[in-house]
């Protein structure tokens, strides 16, 4: 299927990366974002701004949304004035916010009635992932429309994958966010003792990044956190609601998994720090304050 027209919703860190690669591949994009000044920079590349979803999936071959949170989605999708209100026959939508299976499951049923196809496809890479094209993408839903987008998830990331059904590209997301809420607290607790001991954290991360104890969070996420950088690349408010998500789909399974909600926790603590802004990167200052109760 060729594509021609694009709606895209949802111009926050991640998003507005995702859809600049769109723009610069040639694509004309209709876009809508809750903040206007926040599409400014897509504005400005040659995005037309829209007053709503509807209006953003109006004429648009495929929709994409790239929003905050569950009840987002469901708002800016199903909602008076969402993208089902306007969407014709044949359109595709593909939702890439980390959201509920169950709600990809329900939209997806929504939309068949209306002749719109759709993907779930959360991603995993941050804001470096997405500037840089390279992220993960994780998809479900039928095999034929994961086919006719995969041109256009090339231009966002590198590891594509049709993972399932509708909601399969949801639970594949949350097994990532479980293991990167275990590691997170690993190379948390790994500087602070680093720092601890009088170290260098950048020197050791120098040397532990490139063994057994490699990974992406110590590499990127550790390097911000020596120098004391805790910009949002991935907002500790959208952790909190991803574990959240992630610990419902368990106790619904009778899955117990009791790392995750150890530090899901931890991240909880940290929102009611008033860190829920920062990102994933700032359980350091959490640990650290608990620590410097704890030896006062």
């Amino acid at each position: 299927m060729s594509f021609k027209t694009i709606g895209w919703i949802g111009t926050g860190v991640m998003g507005s990366s995702m859809c600049s690669h769109l723009l610069d591949a040639g694509y004309q994009v209709r876009i809508f974002n809750r903040s206007k000044e926040k599409a400014a920079g897509l504005l400005a590349k040659g995005a037309r701004w829209c007053q709503g979803p509807a209006e953003a999936a109006q004429n648009s071959q495929i929709v994409f949304t790239m929003v905050g949170y569950p009840k987002d989605v469901e708002q800016v999708v199903l909602g008076p004035g969402g993208v089902l209100e306007s969407a014709a026959k044949g359109t595709i939508l593909v939702d890439m916010t980390t959201s509920s299976p169950g709600l990809a499951e329900k939209i997806n049923a929504r939309a068949a009635t209306a002749g719109v196809a759709c993907l779930d496809a959360p991603v995993s890479g941050g804001d470096t992932g997405a500037r840089q094209a390279s992220l993960s993408i994780m998809a479900g839903g039928r095999k034929d429309v994961f086919e006719s987008v995969l041109p256009l998830f090339k231009l966002m990331g590198r590891n594509i994958r049709l993972m399932g059904g509708p909601g399969a590209g949801q639970h594949t997301k949350m097994s990532n966010q479980i293991l990167i809420a275990g590691t997170m607290i690993g190379v948390v607790e790994s500087l602070l003792y680093a720092a601890k001991t009088g170290l260098d954290t950048s020197a050791v991360i120098d040397v532990i990044g490139q063994g057994a104890a490699s990974c992406w969070s110590i590499n990127n996420l550790g390097r911000r956190i020596a120098i004391n950088d805790f910009e949002p690349g991935f907002y500790i408010k959208h952790f909190v609601k991803d574990m959240g998500i992630a610990l419902e789909e368990a106790r619904r399974m009778n899955l117990c998994l009791p790392g995750l909600a150890l530090v899901n926790q931890f991240y909880i603590a940290a929102r009611a720090m008033g860190l829920g802004d920062c990102g994933t990167q700032a359980l350091y200052k959490v640990l650290a304050r608990l620590n410097s109760a704890g030896s006062a």
